[in-house]
């Protein structure tokens, strides 16, 4: 493979093509699929990277870059683009200076998020195109195409990824870094949206979205591939993919690389010059119903479905081909739930939550995980920082019902994201609350990403570090205490302590993730055979380090790192090592 050609994973393609547009300034906020966006455009010297605290400011950063005459980007995962929606409909009346691209990369089939919703409705409801690349190859020039139609259209553009081609390869071809310059000039009528000069705005963004499909008619992102007359499908992303492989060149496509506008004019000539016309698109059915709108008639998901991820099998079957056998195991495979990891310090915390019987709200990281068997201990997960707002609405209906036993968990990145409001809603109308802050002292669940509270920037260098105990005081909060969660004495008395008090309160879980390469471990412990009595005390924590054997319990000297929670429920002291004592 020559130089200029290079495998590259979808989000790695993305970065190169950031890179080539000439983009000089990017802020996101860490959300799977997305992450990698920023974290290979990072190593790229001329581009300026940060993580914002979260997707909202992300993108008032890059359009505060955009603005100054630079071209700016930002990335989120579909969820994020709900916090960063605000500013994005905005942005549409105000248009650009310099080029802004936004990627929002969705999540069909849920594989690590909350929901799996469909991102091409921000797009149309905010009245901005949005470019669909379908792999690696498109990713890259999709992302510089979008610069030069933000600011040939004046429009911030969205580029949509989905995990698939996100996380999925193929062969791209590099090219050269240019890096164009505009001027700034003030401009009160334009930048300035107060309800006189958003009025006068609205208009224009209607004559850009006519303009926008004007273009999409004629527009290289989207193609025709003739090849009969019996069967056409309208397409884009990576169920295009999934067409190809099924069908082959035995059916017509009409694959879309913009799927915001879409083109009418294109989509009536290919429907009139096939017998039979299908969409097959993941999630909602937008192009469908589009289609329908232009009074055309097509099929869809009325042999598709609506939810999950589509595949190759998926798609053969719904039109009636063969499908490759598949084998499966004759033994039925025990369920493996997701679990923490061995000696995640959120685990001794959960444990203790459990123990004392109260009532969790859970909010979004890691430590979600804490929902799942044996631990248990979650009752609700709705988005980033809802823990907060929910277990103040909780006991401001409840009172002394639930006040005594009912907590909300949230962890450091979070809680800089969003729980900040939710705490001063606390602090401001004064319910009793008490919220657990679980500073793993980085951002764990999307791999280990730098955040206000950590010291460092992306690249890994000092930064700005926020105290989270000076902050909660200084929101109002008299009583703040910080707890270690391996010490399962101590979280569970200061735990009953501030359950008790009739004020509102925060503790602070503090100990680093167990998997960051700075921490230094124990030495892993072992089980006195002799001792031990089978009673699986030990097999409550869910540390799958642990496990049981001919009726004792036996340590994976691999997984374990001596955190010392073992031992601190085992009855008759059967673990030896690095003991610090059992639990009262």
């Amino acid at each position: 493979m020559s130089d200029n050609k290079q495998l590259m994973l979808g989000n790695k393609a993305l970065a190169r093509g950031l890179y080539e547009a000439g983009v000089c300034f990017i802020s996101s906020y860490p959300g799977t699929p997305s992450t990698e966006i920023t974290e290979e455009a990072a190593k790229y010297d001329e581009i300026y990277c940060e993580w914002a605290p979260n997707e909202k400011v992300a993108m008032e950063s890059a359009f505060g870059a955009c603005l100054a005459g630079r071209r700016a980007f930002c990335a989120q995962k579909h969820v994020g683009l709900n916090v960063a929606a605000d500013p994005l409909y905005t942005m549409s009346y105000t248009g650009v200076n310099a080029g802004l691209v936004i990627v929002v990369a969705d999540d069909a089939g849920m594989h690590s998020s909350q929901n799996e919703q469909d991102s091409r409705h921000h797009a149309i409801a905010a009245k901005v195109p949005m470019l669909e690349p379908s792999d690696s190859a498109e990713a890259l020039e999709f992302a510089k195409t979008a610069f030069e139609l933000s600011e040939k259209f004046d429009t911030p553009v969205i580029i949509k990824m989905c995990t698939r081609v996100a996380h999925s390869q193929s062969v791209v071809t590099v090219g050269e870094r240019t890096v164009p310059d505009f001027p700034y000039e003030k401009n009160i009528a334009k930048y300035v949206m107060m309800p006189g000069n958003a009025k006068k705005r609205h208009p224009i963004v209607e004559a850009r979205t006519k303009a926008l499909a004007e273009y999409a008619e004629t527009s290289p992102l989207n193609r025709v591939e003739m090849v009969g007359t019996k069967t056409g499908i309208i397409t884009s992303s990576t169920s295009y993919q999934y067409v190809k492989e099924v069908f082959g060149d035995s059916v017509s496509v009409l694959k879309l690389g913009m799927v915001n506008p879409l083109p009418e004019k294109l989509i009536r000539d290919f429907a009139a010059k096939v017998e039979e016309l299908y969409v097959v698109e993941e999630l909602d059915p937008i192009i469908e119903n589009y289609v329908k709108s232009l009074g055309i008639a097509v099929q869809g998901k009325d042999i598709l479905p609506v939810c999950d991820e589509y595949s190759q099998n998926l798609i053969a079957k719904a039109f009636g081909k063969d499908v490759e056998k598949t084998f499966a195991l004759e033994t039925q495979i025990p369920n493996r739930p997701p679990v923490m990891c061995a000696g995640c310090p959120h685990r001794g915390l959960f444990y203790t939550l459990k123990k004392n019987k109260c009532t969790v709200l859970g909010d979004i990281g890691c430590y979600t995980l804490g929902a799942v068997p044996p631990l248990g201990a979650i009752e609700m997960t709705l988005c980033m920082g809802a823990s907060i707002g929910a277990l103040h609405g909780f006991n401001k209906v409840r009172g002394k019902d639930s006040e005594g036993k009912t907590v909300a968990v949230i962890g450091d990145s979070t809680f800089m994201h969003s729980g900040m409001t939710g705490l001063a809603n606390v602090a401001y109308n004064q319910s009793n609350s008490t919220v657990i802050i679980v500073d793993n002292s980085i951002t764990g669940m999307t791999g280990h990403q730098q955040n206000p509270t950590t010291g460092y920037n992306i690249k890994g260098d000092p930064a700005g570090k926020i105290d989270l105990e000076a902050l909660c005081r200084a929101m109002g909060f008299e009583r703040v205490r910080v707890v270690d969660p391996y010490n399962l004495a101590e979280c569970d008395k200061v735990l009953k302590e501030e359950l008790a008090a009739d004020a509102p309160s925060v503790i602070i879980s503090r100990r680093p993730c167990a998997l960051l390469k700075y921490v230094k471990h124990n030495p892993p412990l072992k089980v006195n055979k002799e001792l031990c009595i089978g009673c699986k005390s030990c097999m409550r924590i869910g540390c799958p380090a642990i496990s049981v054997k001919e009726g004792k319990a036996t340590i994976d000297n691999t997984l374990c790192v001596g955190c010392n929670v073992c031992s601190q429920m085992c009855p008759v002291g059967a673990f030896e090592g690095m003991v610090a004592g059992r639990e009262a």
